[in-house]
């Protein structure tokens, strides 16, 4: 199985730039032609968060016609940037997300059982998992404690030293820590909101972060760090399963020369 990410497209309307610099709605094009060349296909593609600027319904409007060109499953989540009610609206064929409250789900259809959770907090940065979004995780993980699982949010579980981001975090991260503990079965928990790639240990597993379709957030480990963003290449994580491993790899996107072989007729190239 072979499961593709991105995060934080952050869609604006043609002719409107992210903090007057990034026009956000060139960027998603260029993915979505890496995602359906890529072979093998992946069997889904998540979506995890950010997905306009706004939230805004025209936003909404825009990224759905451009998601039309993605010739592979694809299922979102909200991030900070998003409003549940008028993503509901965007995109009302997809079930998945439900009528009304969180947008939690599980897919079932592979052999990784994948929970999307909705760490979105209206008006605010920082996301969280409160009690009710717990117990719900709770519920799914005891119905299959044995099937390998992926856990995908917008928001972080971890502190990443990135100073500025770290104050926009995940309240509840300690419950959910101690919750994945308890299921060894959860192979992987993958996030957005950094717009980097990073990895961390959590809960006896791994999680991380994937880099944006659009900017990327720059990498400043000072303490406290200043808020800005970089205009570093855009990205995209594949999180391979085979032979009962899930292996993850960072991509980038856009054109850039290659692939060049190795080796010719005569073995390794040296000159």
């Amino acid at each position: 199985m072979l499961i593709a990410q991105i995060t934080d497209l952050h869609l604006r309307m043609p002719g409107q730039k992210a903090y007057r610099v990034v026009a956000t709605d060139r960027y998603l094009p260029p993915a979505i032609t890496v995602l359906n060349a890529l072979d093998p296909r992946p069997d889904v593609v998540l979506i995890t968060g950010d997905l306009t600027d706004f939230g805004r319904p025209d936003e909404y409007a825009a990224l759905r016609e451009q998601l039309k060109a993605l010739a592979l499953p694809w299922y979102v989540i909200p991030g900070n940037h998003d409003a549940r009610g008028a993503l509901r609206e965007a995109f009302p064929d997809h079930a998945y997300l439900g009528r009304t409250g969180f947008m939690h789900y599980t897919l079932e259809d592979h052999p990784v059982r994948l929970i999307g959770l909705d760490t979105l907090v209206p008006g605010e940065g920082r996301g969280e998992l409160c009690r009710e979004r717990l117990d719900w995780l709770a519920e799914r993980l005891a119905e299959q404690p044995e099937r390998p699982t992926l856990l995908f949010m917008h928001h972080p579980p971890f502190a990443t030293g990135i100073g500025h981001m770290d104050a926009q975090g995940l309240t509840g991260a300690r419950e959910l820590e101690a919750l994945v503990r308890d299921y060894p079965n959860i192979e992987r928990l993958i996030c957005g909101h950094v717009h980097r790639t990073i990895f961390r240990r959590f809960g006896g597993t791994l999680a991380s972060c994937c880099p944006s379709t659009a900017h990327q957030v720059a990498l400043d480990l000072r303490a406290p760090g200043d808020a800005a963003f970089v205009m570093e290449p855009p990205g995209y994580h594949l999180h391979l399963w085979r032979d009962g491993e899930l292996i993850t790899h960072a991509g980038v996107i856009g054109e850039h020369d290659g692939p060049w072989p190795f080796h010719d007729a005569g073995g390794l190239i040296d000159e």
